[in-house]
């Protein structure tokens, strides 16, 4: 039987996700689009703050109880359940106005996610998943088509997405990176929450990042492994805590982590 507590947080998030959804596809392509510059030079917009805003007073009324970490606002709260959430990711991607960005939300349990939607209206596409429960894509939570990785099981046949090279230059594994890339069937910078996502629906074998933040990675996590495959930092250890991200479709992912290894020729 479903967890029914968890089946309403999940609820819950698709709700939070309708709310960012209404924020972000308004400002979208606006003409009057503020964006500045965090401290760490990447750009945020006055809809990564609305949209961030918004889910917390929704949380605090529905959860008051909850702790919310969020990556324009300062953590609030306290306990073991805590809601992550990246307003935007792929905001670049939004202020260029490609339709490749997504509002993310998900919720952990001590240092477990236990679920997570994925909302990427301008891509009309919504990808979600709860502990035992599956993975899932649709419109709606009631009209959602389960999604499963892929059975590919050599780099050879494999598909992979990234973001950029840059990251894995300054990392110390861009030669490991680059090998691994000229070994693949195929590659491509698909880019952001999109890559996983592609992961999740067998659509790609494998993507990795070498420098994501929690809010990057809680709701992917779940979504990925619901659909079989699994999600790591690049040490091979499960779940969102970095440092970076591989997902695989779980039959290639022991070879990936050893061969982005630091120490890998």
């Amino acid at each position: 039987m479903p967890d029914q507590a968890l089946l309403d947080d999940l609820r819950l998030a698709h709700v939070l996700a309708d709310q960012a959804d209404a924020i972000t596809t308004a400002r979208f392509k606006a003409s009057d689009l503020r964006v500045t510059a965090k401290p760490d030079l990447t750009p945020v917009t006055d809809a990564d703050t609305a949209v961030e805003d918004a889910l917390r007073t929704m949380l605090s009324r529905t959860r008051p109880r909850d702790a919310v970490h969020g990556e324009e606002r300062d953590d609030s709260g306290w306990g073991p359940r805590r809601w992550v959430i990246d307003p935007i990711d792929g905001t670049a991607n939004f202020v260029r106005g490609v339709p490749v960005w997504a509002t993310l939300i998900g919720l952990m349990v001590g240092d477990e996610v236990v679920a997570g939607v994925v909302s990427a209206p301008a891509l009309s596409r919504r990808w979600w998943a709860y502990s035992g429960g599956g993975a899932f894509t649709g419109r709606t939570l009631l009209q959602g088509q389960p999604v499963r990785t892929s059975a590919v099981s050599s780099i050879e046949d494999a598909s992979l997405s990234y973001s950029s090279i840059n990251g894995w230059v300054e990392s110390g594994r861009g030669q490991q990176f680059v090998d691994l890339m000229r070994d693949c069937w195929r590659t491509r910078a698909y880019g952001d929450f999109w890559s996983y996502m592609l992961v999740a629906e067998g659509a790609v074998d494998l993507a990795a990042e070498p420098e994501l933040a929690l809010h990057d990675m809680a709701a992917l996590t779940v979504i990925v492994t619901e659909a079989g495959g699994r999600f790591t930092n690049l040490d091979g250890r499960d779940g969102p805590h970095g440092p970076g991200a591989i997902a695989t479709n779980g039959v290639l992912h022991d070879e990936v982590v050893a061969r982005l290894a630091i120490d890998a020729d």
